[in-house]
Order: C-alpha cells, then structure tokens, then sequence
C-alpha cells in the first residue's frame, strides 16, 4: 500500500544568539526566572532587513530537497505553516516559491496558520496528497520570526522571553515500503477558548472578541469610522498589537491533551509507549515537555529536547528538532519516532512514523 516517506529534512536558526541575560539589560527579568518557568537558556533572531519568514524557510527547504535527491524544480506542492508570515496576505507559500525560483512550474501552495501544531498538520496534508497519488513531492516547511513583532519591555516578559526565530523543512514522497513512512496522523482543535493564547490586533474582528473574553477593550476611538476599528494609534500606543497568552491556562490544557493524541495514534496502529525510539514534542515548554515524557515512560535518551537553546520556535519546532536528532545519529532508520504539538487555537496532533 502506498505511503508517504520524510526523504530529505533540513533547517535553519539565525546566527544572533540572545540569552537571558541580553533580555535582563532591556525588561525586568533574569536567566534564574526564565529557566525555572520555561528551560530557556537563549534563542536566535534574524536579521532585520535581511532575513525574513520566507527567507529563512527557504535555507532550510534547500537543505531538505538537496538531501532528498531531487532539484527545485521537482517539487510539485509547496506548504508552509507559520503563524508569523512576511505578509498579511499573500501568505508565505508563494513567496517562498519565488524565493526559491521555481515560480515558472506553477505548483500550488498552500497556507497553514495552526501556529504550534503547523508542522504536525501540514505533515497531515501532505500525507494525504502522496498517498492519494496526486503529489510525488511535497515541500513542507514551518518557519518563524518572532522577534520582528514581541514587546520586549516588562510588559510583555512573559511572551517574548519564550519564543525564538527558526525553520525546519522536509520533502515527502511516496514509498512502498511497508516499514517505513508516516503511519498516522491524529488532529484536534477546539476553539471554546481561543482567545486565551492569541494575536488579536490588528485584525478583521470589530470588537467582537469581547463577546468571549468578557472584558471591553478600549480602542481609543467614538464612533469609529471605515478602517479605525483595524488598526489605531491607541492601539498601538497601548501595547494591543502584541500576542497575548494566559500561560498557566494554556500549560494545563496542554500536559492534557498531549499525552491523549499521543495514545490515540499509538492505538491507531497497535502500538504503545515502550514502542517509541524518539519522541520530538513541540518545543514549547521544557517542564511540559518533562511531563509528558514521565507519562509515557521515556528515558532522557529517547526525547529530543532543544528548546533550551532557540526557545519556542512555534511551527518550526518540530522540524528543527527532527532535523538536529537525525543530524546526530539520534534518529536511525528503522526508529519509531513520535511527533507531537499543542498551541494557539487550540490545535493539536500527533504522528508516528517510521525513520
């Protein structure tokens, strides 16, 4: 029966390393406070003005198709999941297209704005296309620039000392070999408390958000006219274009779920925990991370963890993770390897497949 193969992965982190301590010189926080809540030790930012959330998904998507052993020009789908895209719109696929100059096949590109679970679900997708026949190679990359919009002052510590810029790309192809490939993907999402981990401003909702987190927001503004309600100087001055996270909420929802879609794909397919070789968790928190590999059983060796050093990466995490452990003989043909994600929406899935 036909599948769907991970045949080249490869990523990128920018060369600016900031750590905790470059973080204390501009808000009110120290590398003690951080590590304790989040295991962060530092993380990387791009360039301004050079590197971009396409740009840097493009060096890891070189990689990718480089180690795949086919061209540019082989690719015949394109997804890129991000949540921190160059443009409003369009979103990043094509712009990645251009970037890697194969506009002239004309191959379709999708976007996927499931921010942490982005990479899990694109693989999702792209299993799907491979296995139905339609696509022979899809490019799925998952990047992020985070530090283009953070508020890195006191205010906004709790959210900008987690998150990090980074992408991860792999190619997907078919394959007939029945001990290898993506055994199943599972996906969930339930958008009851959405605005608890969000990015409200700007944006298209007038307002009505306030119908589900039940507190008025003042946007600076009577009777707004034609576009005021989007984006404002109030807003702006009064810190509402920033991301916005309950983190304790989010933290308990996720050592919920985590190890529930993990046990769904391992019934799926008859297997269970002691099965696993590798499990590469979204990089989201380094104590939940922890605790869903005691729930599972694992051993320190059997987790890739490398949130310490580039933090939150959101959609990029996992493919960066993925590309680092095979890049260290960590992962080996044949492994069992578990992929799991948990974030904004909320979304979240699991994969397994074998190396």
């Amino acid at each position: 029966m036909l599948r769907s193969k991970i045949a080249g992965i490869g990523s990128y982190v920018p060369e600016k390393v900031v750590t905790n301590d470059d973080l204390s010189k501009v808000m009110d926080t120290n590398d003690e406070w951080i590590q304790e809540r989040t295991g962060i030790k530092e993380r990387r930012y791009g360039k301004k003005h050079e590197e971009t959330t396409t740009t840097i998904g493009a060096r890891a998507a070189e990689i990718a198709i480089e180690r795949a052993g086919i061209q540019k020009e082989d690719v015949d789908f394109i997804i890129f999941a991000t949540l921190s895209p160059d443009y409003y719109f369009p979103g990043c696929g094509v712009l990645l297209q251009r970037e890697l100059g194969i506009t002239k096949t004309e191959i379709g590109a999708l976007d996927i704005r499931n921010q942490c679970s982005g990479f899990v679900y694109g693989l999702s997708v792209a299993d799907q296309f491979v296995r139905s026949g339609m696509y022979k190679n899809v490019l799925l990359v998952g990047s992020e620039m985070h530090s283009m919009g953070l508020d890195f002052t006191t205010r906004g510590r709790n959210v900008t000392v987690i998150f990090g810029d980074g992408a991860g790309a792999v190619v997907v192809q078919p394959t007939e070999e029945e001990n290898e490939g993506v055994l199943t993907t599972c996906l969930h999402s339930d958008g009851t408390y959405a605005e608890k981990l969000a990015f409200l401003n700007p944006g298209s909702h007038g307002g009505y958000h306030e119908k589900y987190t039940g507190e008025e927001t003042d946007y600076g503004y009577s009777d707004a006219e034609y576009g005021e309600i989007f984006l404002n100087k109030h807003m702006v001055e009064n810190a509402q274009i920033y991301p916005h996270m309950e983190g304790q909420f989010v933290f308990k929802l996720a050592v919920q779920k985590f190890p529930e879609v993990i046990k769904e794909a391992l019934d799926k397919t008859g297997l269970g925990a002691e099965d696993i070789d590798m499990f590469i968790p979204h990089q989201a928190n380094l104590r939940i991370s922890q605790f869903v590999q005691k729930r599972l059983g694992l051993s320190d060796d059997q987790v890739w963890n490398n949130i310490q050093k580039y933090g939150n990466t959101t959609a990029a995490s996992i493919p960066v993770a993925l590309c680092e452990a095979v890049e260290n003989g960590a992962v080996k043909k044949g492994d069992l390897v578990c992929l799991a994600a948990f974030g904004s929406g909320f979304t979240w899935g699991s994969a397994l497949l074998r190396w």
